[in-house]
């Protein structure tokens, strides 16, 4: 049975917020019936992608959340009367899955925003794309630092602590409370792990010289040091 924890419920909260002021820009033209993708006068389509299999299932949670989150708005009456369909698709922590994913979230199902989709790679992976066709990537579900580009990349908004300041925080920690302990980091080697690393080091200074770093990939079986 897969735990729900409090960062996975509050990473729900601001989507429903977000549809309020979504909605509220579009009323002046509910009038002549003219909405965008996503949008009736019954409906909203929200699209979504999440390891539902994969390296990073364990994360599955996030979307799961959110549906039930979707469902209990819709049984109290949706927003502002319109029900939320809530579409959300297993990319398995795939990049290019995530891109065909979007794909058909966006020109198929013309869903109104993407929110919640999980992971750093993944988001990457559809960046560019989403804010070339103006489509609102709302919370995706990461910390890394890039986010936080809205004169180059207006359509994406972040919400989690960026990773690196994590990094930092733990690396505080450490100087605080083991200041001469030899330190060791294990990292995924891509911008997920690379922006924890960077924090590490930004936060530990000249400690840093003598860190140790060890990298692995996603695809990688093992993180076990194979034997010689």
């Amino acid at each position: 049975m897969q735990r729900l924890t409090r960062r996975t419920v509050l990473a729900v909260a601001p989507i429903t917020l977000a549809l309020g002021g979504q909605l509220a820009a579009a009323r002046p033209t509910r009038a002549a019936k003219q909405y965008g993708s996503g949008v009736a006068d019954s409906e909203i389509k929200i699209g979504n992608t999440g390891p539902y299999s994969g390296p990073l299932s364990n994360a599955s949670p996030l979307p799961i959340s959110m549906a039930a989150y979707f469902k209990m708005i819709n049984d109290q009456g949706g927003v502002n009367g319109r029900k939320i369909t809530f579409i959300s698709y297993d990319d398995g922590y795939s990049p290019p899955k995530t891109v065909e994913m979007t794909r058909k979230l966006v020109e198929s199902d013309e869903v109104f925003f993407l929110a919640g989709s999980v992971g750093t790679p993944t988001n990457t992976a559809i960046w560019h794309y989403m804010n070339e066709n103006k489509v609102p990537q709302l919370f995706p579900a990461t910390g890394a630092t890039k986010w936080n580009d809205p004169k180059g990349h207006p359509w994406t908004m972040g919400f989690f602590v960026s990773y690196r300041a994590e990094g930092r925080i733990y690396a505080g920690y450490i100087l605080e409370h083991k200041p001469d302990a030899k330190v060791g980091v294990l990292y995924q080697n891509d911008d997920f792990g690379k922006d924890y690393l960077n924090g590490l080091i930004d936060g530990l200074g000249d400690k840093a010289a003598s860190l140790v770093k060890v990298s692995y990939e996603t695809t990688d079986p093992t993180v076990r040091k194979p034997p010689t």
